[in-house]
Formats: C-alpha cells, sequence, structure tokens
C-alpha cells in the first residue's frame, strides 16, 4: 500500500512558518491582511471565503471581506481593485472566480499590482512564474503540490516529472515550479495519445485534468509519487479525485488522498502568500529585518 501524503502535517509545518512571519509584523505593528473580493453568492465561493477566512485568523493574517452584487458593473468593480492597490493596510487581494459573464475577467485581473496578486491571478504573476523573476507568487494550488513535494522529502533533481493537465491554473505552473526544482518535465492533457504510456514512466505524476478518475491503475507504475490535486463530488456523493485512489494506491510508492491532501495545504499557502506579500513591502522600505 502506498504511503500516504497528508496534507495536515505539510500544513502544520506551513503554519509554524506562517506564524513566525506574522509575529515579526507584528512586532513592528502591521497586520499582514489578506482582502477577498467576491462578486454575487455562489456557494462554492461563500464555502471558500469562510475557510480562508478562519484559516487567516487563526495563523495571525487580518481578512477583510469586499462582496459586490452579481450585476456590479466593471466600472465600479475595476475602481475596487485600484483602491485596493493603493490602500497599504491591504497586502494581499483574491478575488474569487469565475466573475459573472458580463463582466471582462481578464481586465479586472490585470488590473491588479502583482505585489498583492497573492494566487497569481494577473499576467504579470504568470510571466513571474514561467521566468523565475520573483514578480508577485505562484498560483497557491501548484505551490501547495511543491510544498508536499518538500515536506516528504521527494526530491525532484533529475527525476521524470508528469503532469496531466494545461491549466493556467494548475498543470502550466506546476510544471515551471517542477522545472525550478530540476525535474525533467512532460506535460499532458486529456487529448494525449496513449495517455497512459506516459505517464507510467514518470517517477513523480501530478494529476490536474479536473476528470473524476482519469487516473486508473493502467496510468502507474510501482514506486512512483503520485499528487492527485483534482477535487470533485462522486456519484456516491463523497469527495475524490483526478486519481482512482482504490485502484492506484496498491500500486504506487506515494499517493496524496482526496480529501486531505493538495486541497488542504492550499489555504495554508495562501496564508503564507500574504505574510510574504507584507514582509516583502516593508523590507522594500527598509523598515524591518530579514527573516
Amino acid at each position: 500500500m502506498a504511503k500516504l501524503l497528508l496534507g495536515k502535517e505539510v500544513n502544520l509545518a506551513l503554519q509554524e512558518r506562517i506564524r513566525s512571519k506574522a509575529a515579526l509584523l507584528q512586532g513592528a505593528g502591521i497586520l499582514p491582511t489578506l482582502a477577498i473580493l467576491r462578486v454575487g453568492e455562489r456557494p462554492d465561493d461563500l464555502s471558500y471565503e469562510k475557510g480562508a477566512k478562519k484559516r487567516m485568523e487563526t495563523l495571525g493574517i487580518g481578512c477583510e471581506n469586499i462582496v459586490f452584487p452579481a450585476d456590479v458593473s466593471q466600472e465600479k468593480l475595476m475602481a475596487a481593485v485600484e483602491e485596493l492597490n493603493r490602500d497599504e493596510r491591504i497586502h494581499g487581494v483574491l478575488m474569487l472566480r469565475p466573475l459573472p459573464g458580463h463582466l471582462d475577467e481578464r481586465l479586472v485581473c490585470g488590473a491588479l499590482l502583482p505585489e498583492k496578486d497573492v494566487d497569481a491571478q494577473t499576467d504579470a504573476s504568470l510571466t513571474g512564474v514561467f521566468t523565475g523573476n520573483g514578480v508577485g507568487f505562484a498560483p497557491c494550488t501548484a505551490q501547495a503540490c511543491m510544498e508536499i513535494l518538500d515536506h516528504y522529502g521527494i526530491d525532484c533533481t533529475g527525476r521524470h516529472a508528469v503532469v496531466v493537465g494545461r491549466s493556467l491554473i494548475v498543470g502550466k505552473p506546476a510544471a515551471m515550479l517542477l522545472l525550478q526544482k530540476n525535474a525533467t518535465v512532460t506535460v499532458c492533457h486529456t487529448r494525449t495519445a496513449d495517455l497512459a504510456a506516459v505517464t507510467r514512466r514518470a517517477d513523480i505524476l501530478l494529476a490536474a485534468a479536473g476528470r473524476p478518475g482519469i487516473i486508473g491503475a493502467e496510468h502507474v507504475s510501482a514506486g512512483q509519487t503520485v499528487i492527485d490535486v483534482g477535487i470533485h463530488v462522486g456519484a456516491d456523493g463523497k469527495l475524490c479525485g483526478d486519481v482512482d485512489f482504490d485502484a492506484v494506491s496498491p500500486i504506487v510508492g506515494a499517493i496524496t488522498p482526496v480529501p486531505g491532501g493538495v486541497g488542504s495545504v492550499t489555504t495554508s499557502v495562501l496564508a503564507d502568500h500574504v505574510a510574504e506579500a507584507a514582509l516583502r513591502m516593508y523590507r522594500g522600505r527598509g523598515s524591518l529585518i530579514y527573516m
């Protein structure tokens, strides 16, 4: 049976790091603060917002909610983003997406300063991920995958990593982060010919296709590390991932469960990004020591 790569253990280590940053900032009279920008009342947005706010508060991170009705105008939403850019109390901004169809989401995201973009929602932040120039932050979910690998001592150097999925939210940035860890990376997707033949050759397999159970026993081989990013509600009403856990876990060497894996780490990464954004802001002014 595969070793379980549990998000709970990663969270404990991450939270110690976050609290250290928050304590340093608070000692200088600074409360690292996240603003969550929400349009409308989508149930999944409300659920994520509630969980994120609770996590921030337990880690010494402030959290403010900026809420607009679903029919908010483009101009009013853009003005809110500009106000958040100027507000020195706010160190990170998370806009819950997707936005309603009448809004130009890319235009709104593009208005956000990359130094406050704590989940890579701007083109500038994504460019930073691809170039490694340190601008902005990586998407929280992609970074959560790297935190899991680091915590469990899984060395990527010289290893063959296969990423199944090519979204800008997880797949592509995760591939870039794996390259930065000196892995040799192959990116696949739902139209890859003979997907199983490619994934079986991986040392590290990261499943982020957004398709429940797309990775089955025929896609894996002994000793692999499998990171399952997917989260879905199965026909039985239970949460499941992109990986068929019951079929795959007896074969591979290590695997993240769903739930309790990548998703549970993502919000801690968000908190860490907010604290780091605050540190960067005040380091830039020469008013804080370095950790």
